[in-house]
């Protein structure tokens, strides 16, 4: 038994004590996908009827190699974040929830490597 009282044990960050840490890097990775969204945007509207090797060449040059592999793993990882709080959110059953926890982010995690191994490939013409 406490002797604080249930306002002083909630203030701080929260009952897993890393609840503002979580909602920020949110935050932060939707203020990134916005510009790295409308540059993919405008990127594959220009692109649009091109071929393999146009696109080929366009993605090996540095700074596109750089932004699309950039765009895959903030996307990715902004997706992770949010699935998690949905999950921790609806799934009452603390097995299921771990279980879907588990699942989404090895789900995730493998979705954003193969979609970074495939912006490389084809940048790399592999």
């Amino acid at each position: 038994m406490s002797l604080r009282t249930p306002l002083k044990r909630a203030r701080g960050l929260g009952s897993a004590r890393e609840g503002v840490h979580h909602w920020m890097i949110q935050r932060l990775t939707a203020v990134a996908l916005i510009p790295l969204t409308i540059w993919f945007i405008v990127s594959l509207v220009s692109l649009a009827g091109a071929d393999y090797h146009t696109v080929q060449q366009w993605m090996s040059m540095p700074l596109v190699t750089v932004l699309l592999v950039l765009f895959v793993a903030v996307l990715f990882y902004h997706s992770e974040l949010g699935v998690q709080v949905v999950i921790e959110d609806y799934v009452s059953s603390k097995g299921s929830r771990l279980a879907a926890l588990t699942l989404s982010r090895f789900a995730h995690f493998f979705l954003a490597a193969a979609g970074i191994i495939a912006v490389l490939r084809v940048a790399f013409g592999a």
